[in-house]
């Protein structure tokens, strides 16, 4: 442009000097007009190249606007439409632009002109991340980049999400600091480390219910070995002749036999419930009066009855006791309830009760006039290792698995449990059971 004006001005002077030449006759010789012309010419004709010139450079500058425009256009499609929140912030956090993804991240309206007018970034973050978020910006224009900060933001409507923040630091053509924020929803990721974490702690909770499961069933079967080798020697020394036994020491060895014979019983449970719980236990169905078992069972247990001055009632009503089943589990389930009845009850009566349900259903139902159980306590008696009332366990012993293994057995068979009771009134347990239990391994 510098060149072009001087030469306008060359021109313009020589032209000029063409004029006042003609403005002189006096002074105007032909070889000075012929002169003059030819300057003149030369001046037009390099304003003509001149012209050409600037006619391509602004042709140039046009193509170079319009591939600029071009990329500004196609930087602005990839900013908008890309897939991750986008944001340009100053150095205090104000946004001055964000794309869609960052809208729709935050559930706020993209057709609105002004949806981030006077916002700050710090806005969608919680209160208690507030300090956090200073501290980070005011380190930002010294250490120019942050990677892969994880905070929580809330959206528009107060929901709250995961994410990770990255930052780079950018000064524009004025040395005004910006912060180019990409902003990634991290809930699925957060999700699926959730699930595996669960799934590892189930499996690790697998693996120690099975090592526990195994553990027991060991110490059971080691425990109960001398146990019955404790109570046949008892049993023998039991056996003597009245003369060779003081009374004393007979008394000794009764009691050496009924502790033992206790202890063995708590042994069986734990092996048993060890069974159920690792799914090993089987069903020897076979066919069985169920009348005589109930009769059986009962006078085995009547002396304990008799013991609290409480009443043990039968009452059975069933046309056709013979059922087919596994009656050492039949006689487990009576031997349970019937024991804890008794165990928790301190006056009154046990009732037993067995009626045909239905045309292919045993009930048998157990009422005591014991303490009951409380409406908050019943939705745990069937858990293993718990007991309601832990004054009467430590006062009557058990190991707190005489209803969880009562419980497995009855689904076991293919029956139903269930409970009712009042606290200081008595309980009432009903069981269900099909009139022919298939053998079946737990």
């Amino acid at each position: 442009m510098d060149r072009f004006a001087r030469q306008i001005n060359a021109v313009q002077r020589r032209t000029e000097t063409l004029n006042q030449s003609l403005a002189e006759p006096s002074v105007l010789q032909p070889g000075l007009l012929v002169q003059a012309f030819n300057q003149l010419h030369d001046a037009l004709e390099e304003l003509r190249v001149t012209h050409n010139e600037l006619l391509n450079q602004k042709e140039q500058l046009a193509n170079c606007y319009q591939s600029a425009e071009l990329e500004r256009q196609r930087y602005r499609n990839l900013f908008d439409f890309a897939p991750d929140a986008y944001l340009i912030t100053d150095r205090d956090g104000h946004i001055i632009d964000a794309n869609r993804a960052a809208a729709n991240l935050f559930q706020l309206q993209i057709h609105s002109l002004n949806v981030w007018a006077n916002r700050s970034l710090i806005d969608f973050l919680p209160q208690h991340q507030h300090h956090a978020f200073h501290h980070q910006l005011q380190r930002l224009p010294s250490e120019q980049t942050l990677k892969d900060w994880e905070v929580i933001f809330c959206k528009q409507n107060g929901q709250t999400f995961p994410a990770t923040i990255s930052v780079n630091t950018v000064k524009n053509l004025d040395d005004e600091i910006h912060f180019h924020w990409l902003i990634r929803d991290i809930s699925a990721r957060k999700q699926a480390e959730e699930a595996q974490a669960i799934k590892s702690e189930n499996l690790q909770l697998q693996e120690t219910v099975r090592l526990k499961s195994q553990f027991m069933a060991m110490m059971s079967h080691e425990l109960r070995t001398p146990m019955h080798i404790i109570l046949g020697f008892a049993q023998l020394l039991l056996r003597q002749p009245y003369q060779l036994l003081a009374p004393q020491l007979k008394n000794m060895v009764e009691r050496i036999y009924n502790n033992a014979k206790h202890l063995l019983t708590l042994i069986e449970d734990i092996l048993d419930f060890t069974a159920l719980e690792s799914g090993k236990l089987s069903l020897n169905s076979q066919q069985f009066n169920l009348a005589e078992l109930i009769q059986t069972v009962t006078q085995e247990l009547q002396h304990l009855a008799e013991r609290k001055k409480l009443s043990l009632l039968i009452e059975v009503q069933l046309q056709n006791p013979s059922i087919i089943g596994d009656s050492d589990r039949v006689r487990q389930i009576l031997v349970n309830l019937l024991d804890n009845a008794i165990k928790f009850t301190e006056k009154g009566s046990v009732i037993l009760e067995v009626y045909e349900a239905s045309e292919n259903r045993i009930a048998i139902v157990v009422r005591d006039t014991g303490i009951g159980i409380s409406k908050n306590d019943i939705q745990f008696i069937f858990q293993e290792f718990r007991q309601v009332n832990q004054t009467y366990s430590r006062t009557h012993g058990g190991t707190g698995l005489g209803l969880a293994i009562v419980d497995k057995l009855v689904k076991l068979m293919l029956g139903t449990i269930t409970v009712e009771s009042q606290l200081g009134e008595g309980s009432t347990f009903k069981v269900e059971l099909p009139r022919g239990v298939k053998s079946a391994e737990c």
